[in-house]
């Protein structure tokens, strides 16, 4: 691909944003070459002993090494120091014995040069897939990386990890419990061959709060059910999906079954997730559709992400296009209970169909201006019963194609 891409229109306004440091984890970044030139391709974090990580992974069948190894060390001893490494350019996915030794010799060094376990060291690889990592480039700046740690480099670190992002993606919140103050600050990457089942991208949260891994782990499956698992850009899921939550336990604060953090850490993780699909390839518009009215909320995300999949409707959405027929038609194809004659759309404000039938005054233009500007709602109510739920898309333009069809060169 030629060139960096044109940041978003669709970004978050300010660029990235100030992010507190949290205790117990620093950051560094720095250029290994592993096929990107003149940018920092590797980031590491360092993590205090008695972190405890917890994370969700990848569904698919052809996982990468590098995420086979952390699920394998999910879960384990935290007495000691911890590391996350992460590189950008290869995804050390199809690449056979070669991305195990490849997994072995980046934790390795990782282990030697931080003086910790290689079991408490967590790697990740985003890039292109089937080509063998040259890990000997990450290996040997390692050491350079270490003396770069600092707690507030979370910055470079985000930027390191990219690929055809556009830019680099950032959330935070700070609370109080019991008068202390609990921070939590996540990076993100992810543009493409972004869809459910964890989501496809890397995603690294860090949070100083006290929290075991058996509290913490179905609290962070449970809101990327919410939200992660709720977003698609192309339908297409990666090798290489990752995400891993820190709790470093710096601020003594015991966090376990409390609300308030639980809800900071799941509008952290939706704030991130809305950044990825911002960050669509060659996304102009943030889609949102509302499905209500379902046999059950696993039939109404069903149809949800029928919709949200759709290249019919995600076409029409680019072309400033109130076809509501393409909804209609995603909706039946979903596979989900579904009534025609019960069925309800609107766009935005605009009740566009009503009981299986063109609304009684439906106003297209009225439902066109919507469709023209950056935020469009698809609300679809199926009338049978109680369940609901919300995803999150983007349109799909000629831009999407002319990146992926030259994305190895």
């Amino acid at each position: 691909m030629a060139g960096p891409l044109p940041v978003s229109p669709l970004a978050p306004k300010g660029g990235f944003p100030d992010l507190p440091e949290i205790g117990g984890v620093r950051f560094a970044a720095t250029e290994a070459g592993v096929k990107y030139s003149d940018r920092a391709d590797v980031m590491l974090a360092d993590l205090a002993p008695g972190t405890v990580i917890a994370g969700t992974f990848t569904q698919s069948k052809t996982r990468a090494a590098p995420v086979l190894d952390c699920e394998f060390k999910l879960g384990g001893p935290s007495e000691s120091g911890a590391a996350i490494l992460v590189n950008a350019g290869n995804a050390n996915a199809f690449t056979g014995i070669k991305g195990v030794e490849a997994v072995q010799a980046v934790t390795g060094a990782v282990a030697l040069e931080l003086d910790i376990p290689a079991a408490r060291v967590f790697t990740a690889s985003t890039g292109v897939i089937g080509e063998p990592l040259p890990h000997d480039r990450i290996t040997s700046v390692i050491s350079d990386l270490e003396a770069r740690l600092s707690a507030s480099a979370i910055s470079e670190a985000a930027m390191a990890i990219m690929t055809t992002d556009t830019f680099p993606k950032g959330a935070a919140r700070t609370i109080e419990i019991g008068g202390r103050p609990v921070g939590i600050a996540g990076i993100a990457k992810g543009s493409g061959m972004i869809a459910p089942d964890m989501a496809t991208m890397l995603v690294y949260i860090f949070t100083d709060a006290r929290i075991g891994f058996d509290d913490l782990q179905p609290l962070v499956s449970d809101i990327c059910s919410r939200t992660f698992n709720c977003i698609t850009v192309d339908s297409d899921t990666s090798t290489s999906d990752t995400l891993l939550v820190a709790a470093t336990g710096a601020s003594g604060v015991d966090v376990r079954g409390d609300a308030q953090f639980s809800d900071a850490l799941a509008k952290v993780m939706l704030d991130l997730a809305h950044q990825v699909v911002r960050d669509g390839e060659g996304a102009s518009k943030f889609v949102t559709v509302e499905v209500t009215g379902a046999m059950s909320d696993v039939d109404a995300k069903q149809v949800g992400l029928s919709v949200a999949n759709s290249p019919l409707v995600k076409t029409a959405i680019a072309g400033e296009d109130a076809n509501w027929g393409r909804v209609v038609m995603a909706v039946g194809k979903s596979g989900a209970e579904a009534d025609r004659d019960r069925l309800s759309i609107r766009f935005g404000e605009v009740q566009v169909a009503l009981n299986g039938q063109v609304a009684e005054g439906y106003d297209e233009d009225a439902a066109t201006r919507h469709m023209q500007g950056d935020e469009v709602t698809l609300s679809i109510d199926l009338g049978l019963a109680d369940g609901r739920a919300t995803v999150w898309t983007c349109d799909l333009t000629s831009q999407y194609i002319a990146i992926n069809a030259d994305y190895r060169s």
